[in-house]
């Protein structure tokens, strides 16, 4: 399996057989190994990756973490034929033109937010004694429960959560610029932390 950490930088398009393709440009890499993890437990030994993003000071590290020395590190599982080793560089070109990927990152934060911007509810007409119940969810319950179940749509925090696009289509690498351009858009603001593998 192929995987690389990287930042969101921004959208812009190319324009491909004279037709305009959105692309989201993403700053992948180099990212380094930091350690290899083995579960002996398991009927099926597996293993984890650990790799590493950015490198900082140690001193901006917690102690339990010094070994890794990164702004941002993540997990992958390791393949049996994979010959990978502690230290060894990623690169963006371990992926090529036109491979699909699955890009992970954390959505845009709205805050709290009401029924219709969170949910897309209708609310209530504007007049026949319906005074300040414009954006209100109405009724949530019945009489007969008297209570409120769980999972009813109602205000609350929006966005800020982990969301996965599948399948993108890779559209270009830059290798020597740490460049990779992903068809269509990925989760997250600007400068966000991204994790990308393959589909």
């Amino acid at each position: 399996m192929k995987f690389i950490l990287g930042k969101k930088i921004e959208m812009t398009q190319i324009f491909q057989e004279e037709k305009v393709v959105p692309v989201t440009k993403i700053k992948a890499g180099p990212c380094y190994i930091t350690q290899i993890k083995k579960d002996e437990n398991k009927e099926k030994k597996s293993s984890l990756i650990q790799i590493g993003f950015e490198k900082v000071k140690e001193s901006k590290v917690k102690k339990p973490q010094r070994h890794i020395s990164y702004r941002y590190f993540a997990e992958f599982p390791k393949d049996s034929e994979q010959d990978l080793k502690v230290g060894q560089e990623i690169k963006v070109d371990v992926f090529q033109k036109g491979e699909k990927v699955n890009v992970q990152g954390f959505s845009k934060g709205k805050g709290f937010q009401g029924v219709v911007k969170r949910h897309g509810f209708h609310g209530s007409p504007a007049t026949h004694g319906h005074k300040d119940q414009l954006r209100m969810p109405g009724s949530i319950g019945s009489t007969d429960a008297a209570r409120v179940f769980k999972g009813k749509k109602m205000g609350g925090q929006m966005g800020a959560g982990k969301i996965t696009v599948k399948n993108l289509e890779i559209i270009d690498i830059f290798p020597e610029e740490n460049i990779l351009l992903v068809k269509g858009a990925v989760p997250g603001p600007r400068n966000s932390f991204l994790k990308i593998k393959q589909s």
